[in-house]
């Protein structure tokens, strides 16, 4: 028999009245469905498609299915492969929450979009997640967006890189538990654009059981933090004065954030997340000196005899070093572009994501160990883990 949200879905792509739809949450973690499903109505030269736009790791791939396929398909992948679906048309925003019976509940709320102003180009302009036209309290109040939705002019960068982030923690939140609540510590916060915008997508759109903690050694900064959260009546989210090295107050962490953490800053956090078994890492390193006084080998010395390359190479050897020994422990890294390069040079992010179905790897440690020898170089974050490398991983 059919159910109520299949005849809904049905009803919605038949009579055109779909405008967007975002399936999350998978049911398996076994990378076999993509973290995050988008579909949209296009209009191609010979009709009205669906495009499905898969959001992997490491890739978005596009799908484009024609009218009358199209409610099956998104029909198949509710069934088999997602928990959760968010649909936007002309009557209602309409949530779908699938129990692991695959039972679902049905909530509606005023609609947010308008199919008048949908875009059914192919090429259309970029969708991001914190839309224009659609104020976000909490952009208004850092100065980012009018209280009529939209970015000022010298805060576009800003604002790309607010929803590159945004899109980056969206294709892993499928790591985060959603059976109790969430704890979120970002290292090195600052004016917390970004931890803000994680509050904003987890606790306020998502209505996700959250707890985000913000840590700066700036007092200043950390008061205007704590005062703007109050306001916004953000009452998960907290912002401490405290060292990165230093921090002792949790014994656990889901996600760790850690932006701009200069030279070994970035491996004290890592370290952090590492031992308190954080599922999703996300780094953007600085100011890497450490690996430019160590890095040695006669073979490589036309690269390394000249400062600006040495620099640059120290740099990306510091973050290969990383993210390997990430993987020695059973993470999967991706090494992200975090905003265009000629908006900041420090434009790499570690993403790392770990995986119960993934153990420490002898064969990573190996390959890590081959690396650190031919550069001669002996990186922070190896001794700060100290404990869990080669003899105690079994091969």
């Amino acid at each position: 028999m059919t159910e109520q949200w299949q005849q809904e879905i049905t009803k919605w792509i038949t009579g055109k009245e779909l405008l967007q739809a975002t399936l999350s949450q998978p049911k398996r973690k076994d990378g076999t469905a993509a973290p995050k499903t988008i579909i949209r109505p296009i209009e191609m030269k010979n009709g009205l498609f669906y495009q499905f736009e898969y959001h992997f790791a490491n890739k978005v791939t596009h799908d484009n299915v024609a009218e009358p396929q199209a409610a099956e398909r998104v029909i198949d992948l509710l069934q088999e492969n997602y928990r959760q679906a968010l649909v936007k048309t002309n009557e209602a925003d309409v949530q779908l929450l699938f129990s692991k019976k695959g039972k679902a509940a049905i909530l509606k709320k005023p609609p947010t979009g308008d199919s008048s102003k949908a875009n059914l180009q192919h090429n259309r302009q970029k969708q991001r997640i914190l839309s224009e036209n659609q104020a976000a309290p909490f952009l208004v109040e850092l100065g980012i967006m009018t209280q009529e939705g939209l970015v000022h002019a010298k805060k576009q960068d800003k604002y790309r890189q607010i929803n590159r982030f945004l899109e980056m923690v969206t294709d892993v939140l499928a790591y985060l538990p959603t059976d109790r609540e969430i704890t979120i510590i970002d290292f090195g916060c600052g004016k917390s654009y970004l931890t803000f915008a994680l509050y904003h997508l987890l606790a306020v759109e998502q209505k996700r059981n959250i707890n985000i903690i913000g840590l700066d050694l700036k007092a200043d900064v950390i008061a205007f933090c704590s005062e703007l959260a109050e306001k916004l009546g953000y009452d998960k989210l907290k912002f401490l004065v405290g060292d990165i090295a230093e921090y002792e107050e949790l014994q656990a962490a889901d996600m760790v954030v850690t932006l701009h953490a200069c030279d070994t800053a970035t491996d004290a956090a890592l370290a952090k997340a590492v031992n308190w078994g954080a599922s999703v890492i996300m780094s953007v390193p600085c100011c890497q000196h450490e690996l430019f006084k160590q890095v040695k080998n006669d073979v490589l010395s036309p690269l390394l005899s000249q400062g600006l390359l040495k620099e640059r190479f120290s740099a990306l050897a510091t973050d290969a070093a990383r993210g390997t020994l990430l993987e020695v422990l059973g993470y999967k890294v991706s090494m992200l572009e975090f905003v265009d390069p000629e908006h900041t040079p420090k434009n790499l992010l570690i993403r790392a994501v770990r995986s119960e179905q993934h153990g420490p790897s002898m064969k990573k440690w190996e390959e890590y160990e081959q690396f650190r020898q031919f550069l001669n170089i002996s990186p922070s974050l190896e001794h700060m883990l100290s404990e869990r490398w080669p003899n105690r991983i079994s091969k």
